[in-house]
């Protein structure tokens, strides 16, 4: 697994329990060095966060491929090592751990370097970042999951596929979405090992395959329109291939025809001569309401449509909580209100209107842009929201979707924030 470049891992900062009871922290830190040291090097890690613990270095105890040492006992140990590509778990004696949310952590490591003279040593480390805790609300009624979409930027570069689904895993989370153009390997046809790996994983991080992203390119070939048939055979492509990796939904992002996202007129057909293999596969297939649409407007009434002709099963809608945003996202770098498209500074549809279509929408791709250390979304009213999902009896998956800035490694404490938000505002609700 790949380590973020901060020193104080955001992936891993959770309670720990001993039966029922909660009896500290742990934190994983990865090694500060140019190489992997000795563990008896190490002279200790002082631990400070907030305002509720402040512990000296010799306090917290040392986690080395599974077990755990006390400061004492590292000094006396002749073969445990800290390597430079493995992140070390520290724990914290504290009764009763941390109170859910996003702390300010501060650490001081002391590691002793043989080769500078005894008057600078120990070499001191000191690091501070705000990370979120991994949350234990239940957050009921709701499923909880992740779109790897949000680690687009970081997925390939600094991430690899294990160590984006084990931080999925370490928010409590327990669906995974993935694109199938953007994650699987040898995309269309992923090969028997790439299969094995991904199921492999999954059992190693007690995920579930949730919702599979395609596309219907129908720009696909310039000077002549794909045909319905065309669009058919390009879904149904991707509704097997989600089929044989586990998922239970398929979203088509089929091209459009304005800006409101119309989609091209070969989408119904496409789409009727794909229902009889999703019936067959068990798959339900889900074009998202993303904006600049909103729930009241001709598309949502025309997936509706098909719905209710067609008596079928497999076809529904996804919702994207996009729509709800209203305020607007920073203007980056150059840009003016003026030169980008306006339903960036929001569309504000009202979560009341989520109950005239709650029984055809099928799943929640929780999509949001930035949540400040406070906990505090700038731009996606969640409590309105999560009620208005929780009053109209939605009860299936929030599957976070970041889509703010692709700073590297952010993406990670992001979903952090966003998860503990979510289960604290559902969990009121309850």
């Amino acid at each position: 697994m790949l380590l973020e470049r901060d020193l104080i891992q955001s992936v891993g900062f959770r309670n720990v329990r001993e039966g029922d009871r909660i009896t500290g922290f742990q934190l994983r830190l990865r090694m500060p060095s140019y190489r992997g040291m000795a563990a008896s090097l190490i002279d200790g890690v002082a631990v400070r966060v907030g305002e509720i613990v402040d512990v000296p270095h010799d306090v917290p105890t040392w986690s080395f491929g599974g077990r755990e040492y006390t400061l004492a006992e590292l000094w006396e140990s002749r073969d445990i090592r800290w390597q430079l590509d493995d992140a070390a778990v520290v724990t914290v004696p504290l009764e009763g751990g941390l109170p859910d949310g996003t702390h300010e952590v501060s650490i001081d490591l002391r590691l002793r370097m043989s080769y500078i003279p005894m008057e600078h040593q120990p070499s001191v480390f000191r690091a501070t970042r705000h990370i979120t805790l991994s949350p234990e609300a239940a957050g009921g009624p709701f499923k909880y999951g992740v779109s790897l979409y949000s680690y687009m930027g970081d997925y390939g570069t600094v991430l690899d596929l294990e160590t984006t689904l084990a931080s999925v895993a370490d928010v409590g989370a327990t669906g995974v979405e993935i694109l199938g153009e953007g994650h699987v390997t040898g995309y269309p046809e992923p090969s028997t090992a790439w299969i094995d790996e991904w199921f492999r994983l999954l059992e190693k991080y007690r995920l579930e395959p949730t919702n599979y992203g395609s596309w219907i390119d129908t720009r696909l070939h310039p000077g002549r329109a794909m045909t319905a048939e065309e669009g058919a055979a390009t879904l149904q492509r991707d509704l097997r291939l989600a089929k044989q990796l586990g998922f239970s939904f398929v979203r088509p992002k089929i091209g459009v025809v304005s800006s409101d996202l119309i989609p091209d007129p070969i989408w119904t057909e496409s789409v009727e001569r794909s229902l009889d293999l999703a019936a067959e596969l068990d798959v339900v297939i889900c074009p998202e309401i993303h904006s600049p649409t909103p729930i009241k407007h001709p598309v949502v009434d025309d997936y509706i449509a098909l719905i209710e002709r067609t008596g079928t099963k497999h076809f529904g809608l996804l919702l994207d909580t996009g729509i709800f945003q209203d305020r607007p996202i920073p203007l980056r770098a150059g840009e003016t209100r003026e030169t980008r498209p306006a339903f960036l500074d929001g569309i504000g549809v009202d979560p009341a209107d989520i109950a005239d279509i709650a029984k055809y929408v099928v799943f929640i791709q929780a999509k949001f842009h930035d949540i400040d250390e406070n906990q505090h979304d700038q731009q996606i009213p969640w409590e309105p929201v999560l009620r208005a999902l929780k009053d109209a009896g939605y009860a299936g998956y929030l599957s976070s979707e970041y889509e703010g800035e692709r700073e590297p490694w952010r993406a990670l404490e992001q979903v952090r924030r966003q998860h503990s938000l979510m289960r604290r505002i559902a969990g009121e609700l309850a």
